[in-house]
C-alpha cells in the first residue's frame, strides 16, 4: 500500500504467500538478485558480462559478510533498503557503501543508503536508514534518535565529504552529485532536494494470524486475501502513527515504508544460507 497524501508519505510492503506461508525463501531470492548493484561501484559494474561474473559475483558476496555470527548484523536490512528503494521510488545508486568496508565483517558508518533521483531538471537525494527489527517499537525509539543525529549540520558535512571521496567519477551524475553536495553550498539549499527513506521492518501480528489461517489449508489464502490486506494496511498506519509520535525532525523531507516480516529469524536464516552457498560457488 502506498499513501502520498500523508506527512510524511507512507508505503507497506509484503513478500506475498504462497502454498499457506510467507515468501521468506523467495524474498531471500530476490533480495540477491540486486546484490552487484548493492554490493559494487560503477565502474566495477560496468564489467560485469559473461567472463567477468562469477569472479564479480564472489567479490560482491564476500564484501557483505563472512562472519558465523549473524543474527544481528545489519548488511541484510541495508540489501532490503536499497531493493526497496529501487524498486518502489525508481532511485539509483550513488555510492556503494559495503564496497568501501575496511574488512568484510567491519561495519561502515553513516546513513544506511546514498541514492538520487533524476527528475528531469535535478538531483534528488535520498539518504536512507533501515532498521533490520523483528520489533516495531525498537526500531521506531532507535531510528528517531538517529534521524535527529544525522541531520545536525555538523553531521551533514563528515557524511558529504565522506561520500565525496566513495563517487565513482565515471558515473553519468558524479559532477551534479558533487556539485549539490559541496561544501561552499549552504546546507538549507541542500535541504531542499533531501529525502530520508526511513525503513522498518518488524515480525507482524496481521502476517502471522494469516499464515496461521491458512497453514495446512491453502485453498482458503482466496478467502483471506481481503480480510489480510484490510488487516495489513491497518497495522501498517497504526505504525505510521507510533512513527509520527515519536517527534521527527522537520528540516528534511521523510518517507517511511513499513515491511512487516511473518518472522525476521527466519528470513535472516534464509538469507544467511544463500550466501553461503553463494560464497562456496564463487570461491
Amino acid at each position: 500500500m502506498d499513501d502520498a497524501s500523508i506527512d510524511p508519505p507512507l508505503s507497506g510492503v509484503c513478500a506475498g504467500f504462497e502454498s499457506g506461508q510467507w515468501r521468506t525463501r523467495q524474498l531471500a531470492k530476490r533480495l540477491f538478485d540486486d546484490v552487484i548493484d548493492f554490493a559494487l561501484p560503477y565502474s566495477e559494474r560496468q564489467e560485469f558480462n559473461s567472463d567477468t561474473g562469477m569472479l564479480m559475483l564472489g567479490r560482491a558476496m564476500r564484501k557483505i559478510y563472512t562472519s558465523e555470527k549473524y543474527a544481528r548484523r545489519g548488511e541484510f536490512g541495508e540489501l532490503l533498503l536499497h531493493m526497496a528503494l529501487r524498486e518502489v521510488f525508481n532511485t539509483e545508486a550513488a555510492v556503494s557503501k559495503i564496497y568501501f568496508k575496511d574488512g568484510a565483517n567491519e561495519t561502515v558508518k553513516g546513513f544506511d543508503a546514498v541514492h538520487i533521483v533524476d527528475n528531469g531538471t535535478g538531483l534528488e537525494l535520498w539518504l536512507g536508514e533501515v532498521k533490520f527489527y523483528n520489533r516495531l517499537s525498537s526500531a521506531i525509539r532507535d531510528v528517531v534518535t538517529e534521524l535527529h543525529d544525522h541531520i545536525d549540520s555538523d553531521y551533514l558535512r563528515a557524511e558529504f565529504l565522506a561520500v565525496e571521496g566513495k563517487i565513482d567519477r565515471s558515473w553519468k551524475h558524479a559532477p551534479k552529485m558533487l556539485s549539490m553536495i559541496h561544501e561552499d553550498v549552504s546546507l538549507d539549499e541542500i535541504f531542499e532536494n533531501i529525502t530520508i527513506p526511513v525503513l522498518l521492518t518488524y515480525d507482524s501480528r496481521a502476517v502471522a494470524a494469516r499464515v496461521a489461517e491458512i497453514s495446512g489449508d491453502p485453498e482458503r489464502s482466496s478467502e483471506t486475501k481481503e480480510a489480510y490486506r484490510i488487516a495489513f494496511e491497518e497495522e501498517v498506519r497504526k505504525g505510521w502513527e507510533s512513527f509520527v509520535a515519536a517527534g521527527l525532525p522537520h528540516k528534511v523531507r521523510i518517507r517511511l515504508i513499513l515491511v512487516p516480516l511473518h518472522l525476521k529469524k527466519a528470513l535472516v536464516d534464509a538469507l544467511d544460507e544463500r550466501l553461503r552457498l553463494w560464497q562456496e560457488l564463487t570461491a
